[in-house]
């Protein structure tokens, strides 16, 4: 308990309390998508717990919701604590809302102790970590981080509403979106809480990790494009199915990351036969590739090589490859001295230190662009993560907590220095 109420415990209450409509599209899951009704519910919830936090709260040109915590000065640097509030298709309660729970724990226990820093604290609850409306992941993190490209406003849902048309029915300024954007001469860094995604901590025996870098990662689309035709009347030897084509491909994904180094990974998560008819040879085959190493040398190395399978896959059936890429994020080392203060605020707790990469993307590597960023892994159940069968326990969410004070204590203490 701290100054009246149960830090990190609530926070995750909180979680489960958004894991259900209005905060989800759908009734029994949670898909929470950038720039849906149930991504607005849980902003104004969020705005709401900010308030009584002790915090200011604002919505920038980007959708971002921040809740503010004046530091002793005006002119205060400010600490950024954040992360996603939407979700993947059906997944769990936790991947990114707690980390935005516990940071709003964290400043209400400044706020109950009448207590001010020599910086102000931000919580910021960024709306499209996962990207799993538009092809691209990331925009609101990359938009305070001031690297957010015209092209990411343009890309399409499924509907074919552009990002910049969803943004400005929700309320966003996509014409002034470097609105967003912070100036890293007045950030003094960025701290990001979030579940593990992976069974390390579990399998040690441990409640929080210190992460050490985080992956590289290329996102891509690939369109194989052959002839459509009936499926009764066309002989198998006169085809040009791309389907075919695009098991090849796949197959070759999977072969050439299973053969990597550097913790390469490779995965196929979207794909569709147009016209998509029972009775009709695909005219095209689209699918997704997310390439990822803990170095960029390794993912572009494999991804050159899958590309050229792709096009010799396609050409061998004589049919054409179209390969598009969508995002690249380099690999992002968390900043030395940052790592440095969450080890001894686990010390102080007197919690084992370990450091781990995450093979997960997260808004900490976007962040990075601006300002020196720190991330703290929390345990989660079988390290199973975009699934409804995520889980954290209350104690461990308590001790995350109680390591975001610590490290807040140890910040503060270098910036009287």
């Amino acid at each position: 308990m701290t100054g009246g109420f149960n830090i990190g415990a609530r926070a995750k209450t909180r979680c489960d309390l958004l894991g259900a409509p209005p905060y989800s599209e759908v009734e029994g899951q949670l898909t929470r998508r950038f720039l849906t009704p149930a991504h607005a519910a849980a902003l104004s919830a969020l705005e709401d717990w900010m308030r009584q936090a002790g915090m200011s709260v604002r919505r920038d040109a980007a959708a971002n919701l921040i809740g503010r915590y004046e530091g002793e000065t005006a002119d205060a640097k400010t600490l950024i604590i954040g992360s996603h509030i939407d979700s993947v298709r059906n997944g769990g309660r936790y991947d990114g809302p707690l980390g935005i729970m516990l940071g709003i724990d964290v400043v209400e226990a400044l706020h109950r102790a009448d207590r001010r820093l020599p910086f102000a604290i931000e919580v910021v609850a960024f709306g499209d970590e996962e990207g799993s409306r538009f092809p691209a992941s990331m925009s609101c993190s990359r938009a305070i981080a001031g690297t957010l490209d015209a092209l990411t406003l343009q890309m399409k849902d499924a509907d074919g509403v552009s990002v910049a048309e969803a943004l400005a029915a929700f309320g966003g300024d996509p014409a002034n979106i470097a609105r967003a954007a912070r100036e890293s001469e007045d950030v003094l860094a960025f701290l990001e809480a979030h579940i593990e995604q992976g069974p390390v901590l579990e399998a040690e025996g441990l409640a929080l990790g210190v992460v050490t870098a985080i992956a590289a990662q290329k996102r891509l689309m690939v369109k194989i494009v052959g002839t459509a035709g009936h499926a009764g009347t066309t002989p198998m030897a006169l085809r040009k199915d791309p389907g075919p084509a695009a098991a090849e491909c796949v197959l070759a994904l999977e072969r050439i990351c299973r053969a990597g180094t550097d913790g390469l990974v490779g995965t196929v998560g979207r794909i569709s036969a147009m016209p998509g008819a029972f009775n009709v040879i695909p005219g095209a085959v689209e699918f997704s590739m997310d390439i990822r190493a803990e170095t960029s040398t390794t993912r572009d190395a494999a991804v050159d090589a899958i590309c050229a399978e792709i096009h010799a896959i396609a050409a061998a059936r004589g049919l054409t490859a179209e390969i598009h890429m969508m995002q690249a994020l380099a690999e992002s080392p968390c900043d030395p001295s940052l790592i440095g203060l969450l080890e001894e605020a686990l010390g102080e707790l007197s919690l084992p230190v370990r450091r781990l990469p995450s093979g997960a993307g997260h808004d900490a590597m976007v962040m990075a662009d601006l300002c020196p960023t720190a991330m703290l892994f929390i345990r989660c159940e079988g390290g199973i993560s975009h699934n409804p069968a995520e889980a954290v326990t209350e104690a461990d969410c308590a001790l995350a907590a109680q390591a975001m004070l610590t490290f807040i204590d140890k910040l503060e203490r270098r910036e009287r220095a």
